[in-house]
């Protein structure tokens, strides 16, 4: 069996120990192997004891390195995550309650049981855990012998992954009596209008392809992969506006990019003021935003909205991985939102207005407000700005 100590973390290193019971949960199509445990604090008889229940262990000295740890471990290609999860008590009562919410708002997580050490604790903070009822149980670790403590373990088990089957599925009831009414609204009412809308704009369809063919050659869309709603990736249509391999030219324009230029590192947009890259033809498509017709062709098949927030090039999705950055993806993509009646073509934007913005259309997002940012999206079509 291997036991193995890394060395004290850093501000930009992990510290964790890794000491291999497997059972799978399936979730999205998502496999999570369920494998040892987790111990979260330093005492090294606890440690060994645990060793001695299981053939694979992890262990952290502080509760953030062990946040970090369960987000790798649920992103890694073998999805393994512990059985379950023992913390010491000499942390926070904040830190261990900001814990639990962690693991309690990822599903496969909130299935592991969560055990706290109480060796450390004085009567008073004892009861202060037993009233919260954070942990799915208390135990004075050292004191309780082996045989004793895999019985309690594997009743946890059994116990949390019930409790927490039922409750999920009292959560997706709830879900779907709130949100079947909406969605088939909202989505009955895409499939209406687009298909009318592509029906009737057909012979504007055609002189637009004829322009764009005429200035320069190359295909009529443009035709790119693009993240919608949960993350969702998806080839996303435009009329082209710019000449062919601009793409690849980002970086030699980037000064003139529009959203903190300057910035390094976090989320990151990019669009130019006055793009060099851009045909005649493909500027004033862009003024008059008839570049963004070909969407509609999304929002038919279902990868988009006619409201919602904007789909992104996948490497600014990329820079949005935070939880406050990823509620911005709870909504559908959308041909038009609440960022294109607010701020489109406006040289004073920033990546966090843009990004409020998003949230909080996802945060607001109703049939009834859909109405509204259409009704309001005409006047922001044309555009003063070429951007």
């Amino acid at each position: 069996m291997e036991f193995t100590f890394l060395p004290r973390a850093t501000e930009k290193t992990r510290q964790f120990v890794r000491y291999t019971i497997k059972s799978k949960e399936e979730k999205d199509n998502v496999a999570y192997v369920k494998s040892g445990f987790y111990y979260i604090g330093k005492n090294a008889s606890n440690i060994e004891k645990l060793v001695k229940i299981f053939k694979r262990g992890y262990a952290s000295e502080n509760i953030e390195n062990a946040k970090s740890e369960l987000r790798r471990s649920l992103l890694q290609e073998k999805n393994t995550i512990p059985e379950i999860i023992f913390c010491e008590s000499q942390f926070e009562f904040a830190e261990v309650r900001n814990f639990c919410y962690f693991i309690n708002n990822h599903y496969a997580l909130s299935a592991i049981p969560f055990v706290l050490d109480a060796s450390n604790l004085c009567e008073m903070e004892l009861n202060l855990y037993r009233k919260h009822q954070l942990a799915d149980e208390i135990i004075f670790l050292e004191e309780t012998a082996e045989n004793k403590l895999q019985v309690k373990i594997q009743f946890l088990k059994k116990v949390k992954a019930k409790a927490v089957d039922i409750r999920q599925k009292v959560e997706a009831q709830n879900r779907l009596s709130r949100l079947a009414i909406p969605f088939t609204l909202k989505r009955s009412f895409d499939i209406i209008i687009s298909a009318i809308a592509l029906l009737v704009l057909s012979p504007l369809f055609l002189l637009i392809a004829i322009a764009i063919n005429i200035e320069s050659k190359g295909p009529v869309f443009y035709i790119a992969k693009r993240a919608g709603r949960g993350y969702r990736i998806f080839d996303f249509y435009k009329f082209r506006t710019m000449f062919v391999g601009a793409d690849k030219r980002i970086n030699e324009f980037s000064h003139l990019n529009q959203y903190n230029a300057k910035l390094t590192e976090g989320p990151a947009f990019f669009k130019l003021d006055n793009d060099p890259r851009v045909t005649k033809v493909g500027a004033f498509l862009r003024n008059t935003s008839l570049d963004e017709l070909p969407q509609l062709i999304n929002v038919l098949l279902g990868d988009m909205s006619l409201v919602g927030n904007r789909p992104l090039p996948l490497y600014e999705a990329a820079t949005l991985t935070t939880d406050e950055c990823a509620q911005r993806f709870l909504a559908p993509a959308g041909m038009t939102g609440l960022w294109q009646i607010k701020k489109r073509g406006r040289k004073d934007m920033s990546v966090e207005e843009r990004i409020n913005l998003d949230i909080d259309y996802a945060n607001k997002n109703s049939f009834v407000y859909d109405l509204w940012i259409m009704a309001n999206t005409p006047s922001a079509l044309l555009q003063k700005s070429s951007v």
